[in-house]
C-alpha cells in the first residue's frame, strides 16, 4: 500500500506540475504567439489572464465540488478538460480561439488542483502526509523554473504550439493511470448546494475589471469603454458580497473575509503574484521584441529569476518562524521595489545581463518570501474551523492577482507594446513606465505591510513555503 501511495503522489504531482508550468511557459512563448497570430496588446494580455482568471475564480468551487461528488471524479473531469483545451490551444489559428482555449484550461485547472490535493490528504496519514504535502509544495518553485526553460526550448524548436501540445500525451497517460491507482471513495458528508452564483460573480467581476484596465491603455481612463466595465465590476463585486452573506453554503464566508489576517494575506498574495507575472510579462516582450532575443535565450535568461523565487521562498519559510511575518513581508516588498527600480535602467544600447537581469533576480528573491508570508500568517491567525475557507481565499487571490497585475502593467506599458516598437523602433518609454509602476507598488506594499500584517511568530505547524 505504501508503494502504491507514493505512485499516486507521483501522478498527482505530475498533474499539478502541468498546471503550474502553464503559467510561466506561456510567458516565454508570448511574443512569438503574438507575431504568428498577429495579436494586439489586448489579445496578448488575455492569453495570460484568461487562464489565471478562470483558475482562480473557480478554484474554491472546484474544491467544494470535490467534496460533493468525490475528489477522484472531479479531478478526472478537470484533467480531461485541461487536456482537451490544451489541444485546442495548440491548434488555435486565431487569438479568439487561443483565449477561449486558455479559459477552458483555467476551468480544468480549477477542478483538478483542489481535488488532487484532497486526494493526497486522504491517501496519506501522519508523517507520511506531511512529507507528501512537502513534495506538493515544492512543485511551485520547480514548475516555475522548468516552465521558463521548457517554454524557450519548445518555442525555439518545434514551435509555440508545442507549449500546449506537450500537455496532451501527459494528460492521456494520467487519465489512464490514475483510475487504476486511486480509489473512487465517497463524497465527504451530505450533499450540499454549491455556491455557483458566488463563483461566477467573482470571476465575471474580475474579468470586467481586467477588460476595463486593458482598454484604458488605448482608449484612456475617461472613455466609456473603460468606465462602463470598471463600474460593472464594482457593482458585481458588491453583488458577490451580498451573495456570500445570504448563501446557505457560501463560497467564501463573509465573516472569514472580514478577518484581518485574511485581508492581510489576500493583500500580500495579490500584490506578490501581480508583481511576479507583471514583471515576467514586460521582460519577455522587451527581451524578444526590442532586443531581439530568441525564445530559447529568453527562457535561459529567466532561469535564474525562477530559481531566485524558489530560494527566496525557502529562506522566508526558514525565517518566518523565528522573526515573524511582518518583518518578512516588509523586507520582501522592499527587495522587490529595489529590484524593479534597477530594471528601469534598461536600454537597447546596454546589455540585459547588466540592467534587466540583476534587478529581476533581486525582485524575484523578494517575491518568494511574500508568498510564504501571505499563506503562513493567514493560516496561523484564523480559527481552526475556518482554515479551509481561508486557504481557498488565499489560493484564489494567488491566481486573480496575476491576472490583474498583467492587465495593469499592459495598460501602463501600452506605448512600449505598440506595433512600431515591437518591430524594433527602439522606444522603451512604455516598458520603463511599467517597471516604475511595479517598483512604486512594491514600495507602497511594504509600507502597508508594516501596519497590516499580523505581529508575532506563527506556530511551527503553520510555517510553509507558500506557492
Amino acid at each position: 500500500m505504501k508503494d502504491k501511495g507514493w505512485a499516486v503522489l507521483v501522478l498527482l504531482c505530475l498533474a499539478q506540475f502541468m498546471l503550474i508550468i502553464d503559467i510561466t511557459v506561456v510567458q516565454v512563448a508570448l511574443p512569438t504567439i503574438g507575431t504568428d497570430l498577429a495579436l494586439t496588446r489586448e489579445a496578448l494580455t488575455w492569453v495570460v489572464t484568461a487562464y489565471t482568471l478562470c483558475f482562480g475564480g473557480l478554484m474554491v468551487l472546484g474544491g467544494r465540488l470535490a467534496d460533493a461528488v468525490g475528489a477522484r471524479r472531479t479531478m478526472l473531469a478537470g484533467l480531461a478538460l485541461f487536456t482537451l483545451s490544451s489541444l485546442l490551444c495548440g491548434l488555435a489559428t486565431t487569438g479568439s480561439l487561443l483565449v477561449a482555449g486558455r479559459a477552458l484550461q483555467g476551468v480544468g485547472a480549477a477542478l483538478l488542483s483542489p481535488s488532487a490535493l484532497a486526494l493526497i490528504t486522504t491517501t496519506f496519514e501522519g508523517e507520511r502526509r506531511n512529507r507528501a504535502l512537502g513534495v506538493w509544495a515544492a512543485i511551485g518553485g520547480t514548475g516555475a523554473a522548468l516552465g521558463v526553460l521548457l517554454g524557450g526550448v519548445l518555442t525555439a524548436g518545434p514551435g509555440w504550439m508545442w507549449v500546449f501540445f506537450v500537455n496532451v500525451p501527459v494528460g492521456v497517460i494520467l487519465l489512464v493511470a490514475i483510475p487504476s491507482l486511486v480509489t473512487a471513495g465517497s463524497p465527504h458528508g451530505k450533499r450540499q448546494r454549491l455556491d455557483v452564483p458566488g463563483a461566477l460573480s467573482i470571476t465575471l467581476a474580475t474579468a470586467l475589471l481586467i477588460y476595463g484596465l486593458v482598454t484604458a491603455g488605448d482608449a484612456g481612463w475617461s472613455a466609456w469603454a473603460t468606465l462602463v466595465p470598471l463600474l460593472g465590476a464594482a457593482v458585481i463585486y458588491g453583488g458577490f458580497v451580498l451573495i456570500e452573506r445570504t448563501a446557505r453554503n457560501p463560497l467564501m464566508s463573509a465573516e472569514t473575509l472580514a478577518r484581518r489576517p485574511v485581508i492581510s494575506g489576500t493583500f500580500v498574495m495579490l500584490l506578490a503574484t501581480g508583481l511576479m507575472l507583471g514583471l515576467f510579462f514586460l521582460s519577455s516582450l522587451y527581451l524578444q521584441h526590442v532586443l531581439g532575443f530568441s525564445a530559447l535565450r529568453t527562457g535561459l535568461t529567466f532561469l535564474p529569476v525562477a530559481i531566485a523565487i524558489t530560494l527566496g521562498a525557502h529562506l522566508g519559510g526558514h525565517l518566518i518562524g523565528k522573526i515573524g511575518g511582518r518583518p518578512i513581508a516588509v523586507a520582501a516588498f522592499v527587495l522587490t521595489a529595489v529590484g524593479a527600480a534597477l530594471m528601469t535602467r534598461i536600454s537597447p544600447d546596454t546589455s540585459a545581463y547588466t540592467t534587466l537581469l540583476p534587478g529581476f533576480v533581486i525582485a524575484a528573491f523578494g517575491i518568494g518570501p511574500a508568498f510564504v508570508t501571505a499563506t503562513t500568517t493567514t493560516m496561523a491567525n484564523v480559527p481552526h474551523g475556518e482554515t479551509g475557507v481561508a486557504s481557498g481565499v488565499i489560493n484564489t487571490f494567488h491566481e486573480l492577482g496575476g491576472s490583474i497585475g498583467v492587465a495593469v502593467v499592459s495598460t501602463v506599458a501600452a506605448t512600449g507594446l505598440a506595433p512600431d516598437v515591437a518591430a524594433g523602433a527602439g522606444g522603451i518609454g512604455g516598458f520603463t513606465s511599467g517597471l516604475t509602476l511595479c517598483a512604486v507598488a512594491a514600495g507602497v506594499a511594504a509600507v502597508i505591510s508594516l501596519v497590516l500584517v499580523p505581529k508575532g511568530r506563527p506556530a511551527a505547524a503553520f510555517v510553509g513555503h507558500g506557492h
